[in-house]
């Protein structure tokens, strides 16, 4: 299996302006692929910005036909690109990731599973993990703060993928607890994490893309409160030698028993 070039992008979207902001998607998946990448993850709601207001008004419908520019640019370039939005399905709304490959129509392929807060006044979370495929390397979808959970990641792992991708929106003083969540998934399961964080608008939101590699390391990122692109290339042999090295995998108990609980002693 050959290497896969990976690009996570950091950037601003403007709430409410959806033509925009597909703009702006179209332009960051030129440069993405310019510099050779084949797979190219957006933020978290990058179709309409990250805001409540927004959240409460029209979204972009789950028919996908407003994909167009991006499904072109995509075409063009050759590259997979994982695009986050609201998605209005009629009788419920969704934080998704929609799926753009060349020469295919986008799809809806999965819905944020752990909905942050306030989020769960306006959007339904996702019944399942999804994986997908880019060339051969399989890829986990994920959504901002599913990836504070250590299952999500770990079943997906358990599935056999390379890349933990995850489209986020942190807010300020979140920092810390970003960097830690990201790299414990990479180390914990032995994959290449990509993460996509928004910046700007409404909230100030603090960005962070970086792509880590399968000990935790980061291979690249972008400076904070800038616009730019991590890029970084995925080895499908270093998962596997890390997982041979680090043996928590093959060392990890199907069962540990039924829990005991151990009472002080009475004198």
């Amino acid at each position: 299996m050959s290497l896969l070039r990976v690009a996570a992008v950091q950037a601003e979207a403007v709430p409410g302006d959806v033509a925009g902001n597909l703009a702006v998607a179209v332009h960051w998946t030129e440069r993405a692929a310019a510099h050779g990448a084949r797979l190219v993850v957006f933020p978290e709601a990058f179709t309409t910005g990250y805001d409540e207001a927004v959240f409460d008004g029209p979204l972009p419908s789950s028919d996908l036909v407003w994909c167009a520019p991006v499904q072109a640019a995509v075409d063009a370039a050759g590259a997979t690109v994982l695009l986050n939005t609201p998605l209005d399905h009629g009788t419920r709304r969704t934080l998704s990731t929609v799926v753009l490959r060349p020469g295919s129509a986008p799809t809806a392929a999965y819905a944020k599973q752990h909905l942050y807060d306030a989020e769960r006044t306006h959007f339904t979370a996702g019944e399942h993990g999804t994986t997908i495929a880019v060339e051969g390397h399989d890829v986990a979808l994920s959504v901002c703060y599913d990836a504070n959970f250590p299952e999500h990641a770990a079943d997906a792992a358990a599935a056999g993928i390379d890349i933990y991708a995850n489209s986020g929106a942190y807010f300020p003083g979140g920092g810390h607890r970003r960097d830690l969540h990201y790299r414990a998934r990479a180390l914990d399961n032995g994959v290449y994490v990509v993460f996509a964080g928004l910046i700007g608008r409404p909230y100030d939101f603090i960005g962070g893309s970086a792509i880590v590699d399968p000990e935790g390391r980061i291979l690249d990122q972008v400076e904070p409160g800038v616009e730019g692109l991590a890029v970084a290339d995925i080895d499908p042999w270093r998962v596997a030698e890390v997982r041979a090295a680090q043996r928590m995998w093959a060392d990890r108990r199907p069962s540990l028993g039924e829990r005991r609980r151990i009472s002080p002693a009475r004198p």
